[in-house]
């Protein structure tokens, strides 16, 4: 399939209708739906519904969204008015909300096409998109390996270039890890850039909503349409949203980029990602940009930091799925606190009820200000070390992972699994934006590279992104093992 905006260009001119798209992309991700398992649930009414829409308007000569008959995906957490939003849990095997999330609105504003709820490790809790409690999505370049997690279904659907557009989630690296395992753009916009509200909570002071896309026009434009302002989320910031497709840029002429050499000593263990790393800087050179070290000494601590921030938070969201006001409920013997007992036993995943219980003892009394007040100490350091680079360069270029795409299973050890969002936690934790980029491959996998800015400089980064891919297009040096 095309690109979002070549097909948006050809709907304009008339060349094809969206109707015509959104039965191409339905027929493309039925054919490589058995294998991938991308989808929770499909929406074809929905969007074909839309895609006639779309056609009435343009025949009228009416004016029509950005992403105008566009196909695009959203992953299963955000509320999609009555239709299945389950958050990859049996807790909400059954839900349909009553409303619709902001960005799902605005997908509709931007007349987008939604064809579908995309499968996702449970409330988000994953690296691999292996802790569904459906079932796992595989990755559409080795269908033995895992798509990345926690947005494994979106970035596998787009990397099966079944559908242009999708939306994720990242709370400590859930687009941009599975992002660089399918092969695709993956951008973690800056907390508070893209409305949080209909959008189910793992970790509310990380959560933030993004693209996943074939390239990176694609991710410019489906930020534009749904970053901005929103009264109805606590948590959004009122800062003018530009036109990110207007700065994109082909050189890297007059960038300073930043390499943070704390990250470079702990790739150098796997020779072929350091080379693969070490290229990709050398190709970032080669278009002009000039090279400043920086370092970020609080890094080392970002695991240990996210892992009692992120799992207090969960606790904390995740004590509303009792059984009592909607979702799953599983009737107890005894009494109302046998119902919750029994309704959560059932509902949550072992990683889910893991990090419940991490984060509920963090926040214990005699625990909290040891752990949880103290690991909101170290975020302050990380963000000032990142103020600090950000005095010397334009933007940081670093590692977005440490290995290609794992086979299912691979990882059972959940340490094993935690150390895959090393290089993606510190900008989470941070809140500022960053994303990744196709940088090449290792054993024939997809890796990519990891570009960071200030915060609400996405401009800045896509521009420097969209310059290193035009140069490069490792996207289209290989093709999925589906289509």
């Amino acid at each position: 399939m095309e690109t979002g905006h070549e097909i948006r260009e050809a709907i304009a001119r008339r060349d094809r209708s969206a109707e015509e798209v959104t039965r191409a992309a339905l027929d493309a991700i039925g054919r490589v739906e058995p294998s991938l398992r991308a989808y929770i649930t499909l929406l074809p009414e929905r969007a074909l519904a839309k895609a006639r829409e779309v056609d009435a308007k343009i025949a009228k000569g009416e004016p029509v969204g950005k992403l105008a008959g566009v196909p695009t995906a959203v992953k299963d957490l955000f509320c999609l008015k009555d239709a299945l939003t389950t958050c990859g849990s049996k807790i909400l095997a059954n839900f349909k909300p009553p409303f619709s999330s902001t960005v799902v609105e605005r997908l509709d504003s931007a007349d987008a096409v939604i064809v579908g709820k995309t499968n996702m490790d449970e409330f988000a809790m994953g690296s691999s998109c292996e802790n569904s409690a459906f079932f796992p999505t595989r990755n559409p370049y080795d269908l033995e390996g895992v798509p990345g997690g926690s947005s494994g279904g979106s970035a596998s659907t787009v990397g099966a270039r079944s559908v242009p557009l999708a939306v994720g989630t990242d709370t400590g690296g859930s687009i941009r890890e599975p992002a660089s395992f399918c092969n695709i753009v993956g951008v973690k916009p800056t907390y508070g850039r893209v409305s949080r509200y209909g959008m189910i909570a793992f970790a509310s002071s990380l959560d933030q909503a993004g693209p996943m896309t074939a390239d990176v026009r694609d991710a410019a434009d489906l930020l534009g349409a749904i970053a901005g302002f929103d009264p109805m989320d606590s948590t959004s910031v009122d800062v003018p949203v530009p036109d990110y497709g207007v700065g994109l840029r082909d050189d890297l002429k007059g960038v300073r980029i930043g390499i943070v050499r704390d990250f470079e000593d702990s790739i150098a263990v796997d020779p072929k990602m350091a080379k693969l790393y070490k290229d990709a800087y050398e190709d970032l050179r080669k278009l002009g940009a000039t090279f400043v070290d920086v370092t970020l000494p609080h890094a080392k601590y970002g695991l240990a930091t996210y892992y009692l921030i992120a799992p207090a938070e969960c606790s904390s969201n995740l004590a509303r799925y009792d059984g009592t006001r909607y979702g799953v409920r599983v009737d107890g013997d005894a009494d109302v606190y046998a119902m919750f007992d029994k309704t959560r036993t059932a509902g949550f995943g072992d990683e889910v009820k893991r990090r419940i219980v991490l984060g509920t003892y963090a926040l214990c009394s005699g625990y909290y200000d040891a752990y949880y007040v103290r690991a909101q100490k170290v975020r302050t350091l990380m963000k000032h070390d990142f103020d600090t680079a950000f005095a010397a360069c334009d933007v940081i270029a670093c590692p977005a992972v440490s290995c290609p795409p794992f086979e299912l299973g691979a990882k059972s050890d959940p340490v094993a699994m935690y150390l895959m969002d090393y290089f993606t936690i510190p900008m989470s934790l941070a809140g500022i934006p960053a994303m990744s980029v196709p940088g090449g491959f290792v054993d024939g996998l997809p890796v990519g590279l990891q570009i960071c800015a200030p915060a609400f400089e996405e401009a800045r980064m896509l521009a420097v992104a969209h310059a290193y891919e035009q140069a490069t297009r490792h996207a289209a040096k290989l093709q999925p093992v589906v289509s």
